[in-house]
């Protein structure tokens, strides 16, 4: 691997830096995450949870478009500038939530939340697997996971203890604006160029399935290799729950009676138990495989779901978002380290790419499902609605994920259509 030998330990200054990034990152959607929902019920007047959950569907719509050709780019440009640009985009974003007049300059704002997060936590997550190598990939992307999810938890508990002390807006967003610069500031002036580890990895592994063609990429990461839509569909899936969350939760939970500071803290606890736990569900991925934290997150993460409208009380709501969080702990980074682990490090990036569009999308399909069950039928039905979806998704799951371990996995590629791909190749944007 000539001068880029990777290792978290031995790249443990720039690993660091990628951490402390990722937090950045997770702070910056965090900080709309306890706020945003009630801001527009409670001070623009929206009334639907459809329009409300709008803002989510432009979120992650946009953010699946910009993971797909972010992992494009970054093989093509590096992965540094690309990061620098989603801090980029995040620059007006505190201001159009401070001044918006009205529901569609919020749903404007997250579109370049999507922007933003598409671009700088698909860097953000590339680059520690550059610098970590095959042997602690699974430790690297729950790492990644953990911090950039602790980030989403302490983002929507401090703006809910300012939104409770000072209104929820303006101060909230002087925090966002304070983690946005400062992000900006670290990819510009610390980070370095990670793309070398990634081919200095390619230059010694396994030449069949290397150097496929983007549309190549595309199709195997989504239909072509069984075991990728199987964790393309489960990615997708699981975000219903984020958007759930996001939308349904500090409404349903404020009718019910909680305080916007009570609803920062069980939502805190989801992120918060979800991002810790990946710092152990990720390397237990490198010791037990990926398969079973995977499916077993499914079914308990819907179970929680679930259980939210099965109870009633501040302290048992908080018990059923631990629940929520344990099982997208072990289920969230292993489906990106399945991928990592299918994918030949040349189109690694792409790879992952197609699978964060993918899952990043269920935000936009989560958003609709749970606004219009909301809106037709009740709350605590896009409750129900969205466990159902994941218990179906699990089974899935169970059905056709294959173990990708490097040591003991059991998932063999497909073998690459070499004519078709060079026609790929040759019509590629």
């Amino acid at each position: 691997m000539g001068g880029y030998v990777q290792g978290i330990r031995r790249n443990w200054q720039q690993f660091a830096l990628q951490l402390l990034t990722v937090f950045a990152v997770g702070l910056t959607i965090g900080a709309e995450r306890n706020v945003v929902p009630v801001l527009g019920r409670d001070v623009l007047g929206v009334e639907s949870v459809l329009v409300i959950g709008s803002f989510v569907v432009s979120f992650g719509f946009v953010k699946a478009l910009l993971n797909l050709y972010g992992g494009k780019w970054a093989e093509e440009y590096g992965r540094k500038p690309i990061l620098v640009a989603g801090w980029l985009v995040a620059l007006p974003i505190p201001v159009i939530l401070v001044l918006a007049p009205n529901w569609w300059w919020i749903s404007v704002g997250n579109v370049l939340l999507g922007v933003n997060q598409g671009l700088a936590w698909s860097m953000s997550v590339n680059a520690k697997i550059d610098l970590a190598g095959p042997e602690r990939r699974g430790l690297a992307v729950g790492l990644d996971e953990a911090f950039g999810y602790v980030g989403v938890a302490v983002g929507a508990w401090v703006t809910g203890v300012i939104a409770a002390q000072s209104g929820l807006r303006p101060e909230p967003f002087y925090f966002l604006g304070v983690v946005v610069v400062v992000g900006l500031l670290v990819a510009v002036l610390f980070v370095e160029e990670t793309l070398p580890y990634a081919q200095a990895e390619a230059d010694d592994a396994d030449g069949e399935d290397a150097d496929l063609p983007f549309r190549a990429v595309l199709a195997r990461a989504t239909w072509g290799d069984r075991t990728l839509f199987a964790a393309a569909q489960a990615g997708s899936v699981e975000k219903f729950v984020d958007s759930l969350v996001w939308i349904a939760y500090p409404l349903y939970l404020t009718t019910a009676g909680l305080a916007i500071d009570q609803v920062g803290v069980v939502v805190g606890v989801y992120g918060g138990v979800w991002g810790v736990l990946q710092l152990y569900t990720g390397k237990l991925a490198d010791d037990v495989g990926r398969r079973w934290p995977i499916v077993s997150g499914m079914f308990l993460a819907g179970a929680g779901v679930l259980a939210t409208v099965a109870v009633s009380g501040y302290y048992p709501w908080i018990a059923t978002a631990g629940v929520t969080g344990v099982g997208m702990a072990l289920l969230y980074p292993n489906l990106i380290t399945v991928v990592g682990d299918a994918a030949h490090p040349s189109w690694r990036a792409s790879g992952l790419g197609v699978y964060r569009m993918w899952r990043d999308a269920g935000y936009g399909f989560g958003a609709i499902l749970v606004g219009v069950t909301a809106d037709l039928v009740s709350v605590e039905a896009a409750f129900v609605a969205t466990a159902v979806a994941m218990f179906v998704s699990g089974g899935v799951a169970l059905a056709w994920l294959e173990e990708t371990h490097p040591e003991f996995g059991t998932h063999e590629p497909p073998v690459p259509d070499r004519a078709h791909e060079s026609s790929a190749r040759n019509s590629s944007p």
